[in-house]
């Protein structure tokens, strides 16, 4: 088990059985499902769910705002008779407030925090493989300047770019990174830029947590090399490609309608971890095999319950924020909410 993973704090009783033919399951996407990256890795999920229950019935809405036409949508989930509610972004209050009117049906959110009778989370500890790709890409840089494509400034973007400094500091503390947010998940014009303008600044490994390609389309036509989030997209750029941090939430999502048709699901959060819901992808055609295997050797030392996330590590101020002799376990890193020594453009 990965170091610091929550017990679950389980909601209230089970919630009743449902026979499958009579089952609804209704996803809440935050983009489109041929996004490429966030999005499609979930609908890889609901088509895990199809395939594994052919009988029961699932609908989904792609692209849902963060306003009350979110509420609307979910509500309009629960009158259509959805047993099982999972929105694959985080929604707030704007899921709770319906999640506590239908207390029969289950709700999970992905990024949340928010466990009630009936509403539980779960998220990807995606911190560990970007740690992974970051040694890789402080042993590759040559200018020592990373670059991050950031959506933003939020904790799963901090997690994310932190993580990925870190690990290119743990063999090359001359690393630095510096940060674009774009203030969207998808947009790959902004997106396009924000690489451009860090490429024109010295970075010549780019890396993010878009749901799009972009700026690994940046990286090869550019000459220097990239790491990308959610899926594996060398097809875009197959000599700038290093890695990326590969989502798979099949299994989750199967196992949780399995126990909302068995009647034993209950509210719980849930952490997806290293191997089981989220890795590394296999590693680009031009990364060196001593670096592959520099950076594998720590992911080894992760599954056998290593944490680097270890103090001293000091914010880019030069205040020390986890001191000697801690360890940042994942709550801790789920809600990072400061950049660490080496970057700018995340607080």
């Amino acid at each position: 088990m990965i170091p610091g993973v929550l017990r679950p704090a389980f909601g209230a009783s089970p919630l009743k059985p449902v026979a499958e033919e009579d089952a609804l399951v209704a996803f809440g996407h935050t983009g489109p499902i041929t996004d490429g990256g966030w999005t499609t890795a979930h609908d890889l999920g609901v088509q895990a769910v199809r395939k594994a229950f052919p009988k029961l019935k699932t609908v989904f809405v792609e692209s849902i705002p963060y306003s009350a036409d979110a509420t609307r949508i979910f509500r309009q989930f629960v009158a259509e008779g959805a047993q099982l509610v999972i929105s694959t972004s985080n929604y707030g209050d704007f899921i709770k407030d319906v999640a506590d009117r239908a207390p029969d049906v289950g709700f999970l959110e992905c990024d949340g925090h928010t466990v009630t009778g009936n509403l539980g989370w779960y998220y990807i500890t995606h911190w560990y493989a970007s740690y992974i790709i970051g040694i890789a890409a402080g042993l590759m840089t040559k200018t020592n300047q990373l670059g991050y494509v950031g959506t933003f400034p939020i904790p799963s973007v901090y997690a994310s770019a932190n993580a990925t400094l870190l690990g290119a500091q743990s063999v090359n503390p001359a690393c630095t990174m510096r940060a674009i947010a774009i203030n969207a998940w998808f947009d790959p014009q902004a997106a396009t830029q924000a690489a451009s303008a860090l490429v024109d600044s010295g970075c010549d490994f780019l890396c993010g947590i878009t749901d799009e390609p972009a700026y690994l389309r940046v990286a090869e036509a550019r000459g220097i090399k990239a790491a990308m989030w959610n899926l594996g997209m060398r097809q875009f750029g197959p000599k700038a490609y290093v890695s990326s941090v590969t989502l798979d939430f099949s299994r989750f999502y199967v196992e949780q309608v399995r126990a909302r048709l068995n009647g034993s699901w209950r509210a719980a959060p849930h952490f997806l971890t290293l191997s089981d819901g989220v890795d590394r992808d296999a590693w680009g055609e031009t990364v060196p095999p001593n670096i592959a295997a520099r950076a594998d050797a720590m992911r080894e030392r992760i599954l056998s319950g290593y944490n680097p996330f270890r103090g001293p590590i000091r914010d880019n101020t030069g205040a020390i924020r986890v001191p000697e002799g801690t360890v940042m376990n994942d709550d801790a890193i789920y809600q990072w909410d400061w950049g660490v020594q080496g970057m700018t453009g995340l607080g």
